[in-house]
Formats: structure tokens, C-alpha cells, sequence
């Protein structure tokens, strides 16, 4: 098969949560540890960073393989959905997978793996880590994909565990309640492996803490003693005040940044102080490694081909996408669209079926023309649903059935000092980067 043909077979023959929801979705990870064994453990021949959360584990995971590789490793990076192509999903040193290795480890592994009927993850993780130990990295840095505890990047052991933050999301997977959904999340928490939580809620403390009591894994809260000082927004990115690392500047826009950008940092001095920092055994604590994470958060989308996090796809009119998907993220988004000044706001948006539309677009932006548009998803909700459902939130606008006859239509109305928003899904923004850009 070439890369175009397993690609398709991998979207079409083998069950996709992405696409099917809860019918693409393996609970358990015994299909991981059969995968596991029959590849040779590959991931105990390299060191391994672990991260879990509900929002900003992306930017979170991306950010730290950017740090790590300014430091001089060679950096595997694991992570999900892809935006544009499958190839986005594993990644060494910002390279995407090669094609025909994709090709030929399905081709040579479909007589083992189809008999056990595996998840689309289950596949691609076990893809993941037997090409980061076949290109020798030095590291890699590993997202989860749904929850923590059966995910089935679970099976390895990391030098440091991070969870980003708990909030609604995959609650069919998960549970209803924040600390329900904290648990499932807790479950990365290994034996003796130090791990970082962003942030917390009075639900979720206590189970973070009671998890690592069992484990006898320390554990840092990164809201108690903040590497982030303060933040602003500039032209350019987000500004950080540090406790250690001076002034950073950050690529990455989005308001939401400061709560990743401490969860990153912290995550980075427990790396310093476990000595992982200093690739060629230089252990001088100098400026020298705050440049290096200076420069990872810095130039985090060219070294790790990060997109759709307040990506600014072009300024006149000024047309921005972001990736947020639940009410988390859009308490943050909403707060950053008001804040855009513009002459009128055009917004493309989109949901899938699993998420609170309702919650979510309660935060959007009365004062906005509404674009709303149907991804090319099996678990897409109607341009018509989210059309009813906007006005009776107050939202004024129209459906269009695709992204990209929903975005051309908002670019044709919009002057030049507007402001065209696109998000609501990852899906949308996928439709968009491949349809429209």
C-alpha cells in the first residue's frame, strides 16, 4: 500500500473515536499491551515525558518537545487529533513520520494487529513508539489521547507525569462529575514518578492528592508557588514575568497561555532540579538554559509544527482560528474575542455531537454575525442545529453546509478592519487549514 492507501484503510477500516464517537472507542488497554509485547516494548529503550488534562495539554506537550529540543535532544512527540494530515501525529524534532514507514508498519503488522480488531489509537500509538525507538530518540514527550487511566498511551512508564487541568469533556468516556473525570485523568500517575498538576478545583485537589499519597509520587502543584509572575498580551505572543527564567516571550496568543505557560515551566524546573535538562552534561544552572527555554517557547509552532492555538492565518481583515472545543477553553476565548478591536466580528462555527453546545455558546459574543457550519465529521452537529440552538442564545446568522463555503462567506462580507473568527471544534479548524488555506 502507499501512504494515500493506509492512511484510508487506517480511517476506514479500523474503529476512529475522532469519526464514530463512542463506537471508535476501545476501553481497556489490553489491545495496547498485546501491541506492546509484540513490538519489543519499544518506549523502555527512551525517556518518556507523559501528559494528560482537558484543555492545553496540546500546547502544553508541544511547548515542552520545542524546550527539550533547544536543549539539545532529539525529541519524539505523540500527539492527536491531526489538523491537516495523519503524518502531524508522531513527530521527531518537528519532522513529521515518514510516509513510507506508515506504509510498511501497517503492511507488515495487519496479519498481527486486524485479528484483534484494535482501535485507530491503539494502532497509531503502537506506530508511535516503536518509530521513536527505531529513530533512536533521546526523549519523547507523549499526549494522551482520551482520559488517562485506559488510555492506551498508558502502558508507559514516564520520568514525569503532567496534567494540565480538569474540566466537562468526554463525559460519555469519563464520568459527570469533576472528580470522577479527575480520576480517570489521575490514572497516568505511576509509582515513584514525580508529577505536575496545572491547575485545580476544590473537586479535584483532593484526588490528585490521595492518588499520589498511593503511588508515592511526589507531586507539585503548579498554582501554589507560580513560575508565571505576570502576563500580557503583545503583537506578537504573550509576554511572561518568571520566578527562574527571566522575561520569556511566548509564540503562542491565546489568554489561555498563562495558565500552560506555569504548567510548563514548573514542569521544566522539576526536569531541572531531576538534572534531565543538561542533554551534554553541562549542569551550570546559567542564563544558557533559560535562553534555550526562552527560544523552545519561542519558536514552539516552526520546531514542532504547532497550529490552530489563536493562529492568525492572515490581518486584513484580521482572521484567526483556534482549536477550543468546550466550555474551559471558550471561557477563555470568549473573554480574548471581546477584546479584539475591530469594526464587526464574523464568526465560523462549529460543534461536534459529544460536546455542551449549549454551555459553549451561551459564551459566544452577541454582537457577532454567525457563520455556522457542519465539519466534515461523522460526529458533526447540522449547519440547522447550531443555527436553532445560536438564536436561542441570541446568536444572529446563517448555516452553510461545509467550512469552507461558511469561511468564504464571511471573508466576502468582512472589510478590512474586521475580524474573522473561526473554531468550536478541532474539525473545524482541520476543514478550514485544508480546504480554505
Amino acid at each position: 500500500m502507499t501512504y494515500s492507501e493506509t492512511c484510508k484503510y487506517l480511517y476506514s477500516q479500523v474503529p476512529m473515536f475522532e469519526n464514530l464517537g463512542m463506537a471508535g472507542y476501545k476501553e481497556g488497554l489490553d489491545n495496547s499491551l498485546k501491541l506492546d509485547e509484540h513490538y519489543g516494548h519499544p518506549h523502555r529503550n527512551y525517556l518518556t515525558i507523559h501528559v494528560a488534562g482537558t484543555n492545553g495539554k496540546g500546547s502544553c506537550a508541544h511547548t515542552l518537545a520545542a524546550i527539550l529540543q533547544k536543549c539539545g535532544y532529539t525529541v519524539g512527540l505523540y500527539t492527536s487529533p491531526h489538523l491537516v494530515d495523519f503524518d502531524e501525529r508522531i513527530r521527531i524534532n518537528g519532522q513529521p513520520i515518514d510516509h513510507e514507514y506508515v506504509a510498511d508498519f501497517v503492511q507488515e503488522g495487519r496479519s498481527f494487529f486486524e485479528p484483534l480488531t484494535p482501535s485507530f489509537f491503539e494502532v497509531t500509538t503502537a506506530m508511535a513508539l516503536k518509530y521513536f525507538n527505531d529513530k533512536r530518540v533521546d526523549i519523547a514527550v507523549i499526549e494522551v489521547g482520551l482520559g488517562g487511566r485506559l488510555d492506551c498511551t498508558n502502558i508507559i512508564t514516564p520520568i514525569l507525569s503532567v496534567i494540565t487541568n480538569i474540566s466537562y469533556d468526554h463525559m460519555q468516556q469519563l464520568g459527570n462529575s469533576l472528580e470522577q473525570i479527575a480520576m480517570e485523568k489521575a490514572g497516568i500517575i505511576k509509582k515513584g514518578v514525580p508529577v505536575v498538576i496545572g491547575e485545580t478545583t476544590p473537586e479535584t485537589k483532593g484526588i490528585f492528592e490521595a492518588v499520589a499519597r498511593e503511588t508515592k509520587a511526589p507531586i507539585v502543584f503548579a498554582e501554589d508557588n507560580p513560575e508565571v509572575t505576570s502576563a500580557q498580551l503583545i503583537d506578537n505572543g504573550m509576554q511572561y514575568q518568571t520566578a527562574h527564567y527571566g522575561t520569556i516571550q511566548g509564540e503562542l496568543m491565546g489568554l489561555y497561555q498563562e495558565k500552560n505557560a506555569n504548567t510548563i515551566l514548573t514542569a521544566v524546573r522539576q526536569l531541572e532540579e531531576m538534572g534531565y535538562m543538561y542533554r551534554f552534561g553541562d549542569t551550570s544552572k546559567s542564563e544558557v538554559k533559560g535562553k534555550e527555554i526562552a527560544e523552545g517557547f519561542m519558536t514552539v509552532c516552526e520546531t514542532t509544527g504547532l497550529k490552530g492555538r489563536w493562529q492568525v492565518l492572515s490581518k486584513e481583515p484580521l482572521v484567526i482560528c483556534d482549536t477550543g472545543h468546550n466550555v474551559g477553553g471558550w471561557e477563555y476565548l470568549s473573554q480574548q474575542i471581546a477584546q479584539v478591536k475591530c469594526k464587526k466580528k464574523h464568526i465560523v462555527f462549529g460543534m461536534v455531537e459529544d460536546k455542551d453546545m449549549e454551555g459553549v455558546m451561551a459564551l459566544l459574543p452577541k454582537d457577532a454575525t454567525y457563520y455556522f457550519a457542519k465539519a466534515d465529521n461523522k460526529r458533526a452537529v447540522s449547519e440547522t442545529v447550531l443555527k436553532f440552538i445560536g438564536e436561542q442564545q441570541g446568536l444572529t446568522g446563517e448555516g452553510y453546509p461545509t467550512v469552507a463555503e461558511a469561511y468564504h462567506a464571511a471573508k466576502k462580507a468582512a472589510e478590512t478592519d474586521d475580524f474573522v473568527f473561526i473554531g468550536g471544534s478541532t474539525y473545524v479548524v482541520a476543514d478550514l487549514l485544508k480546504n480554505a488555506f
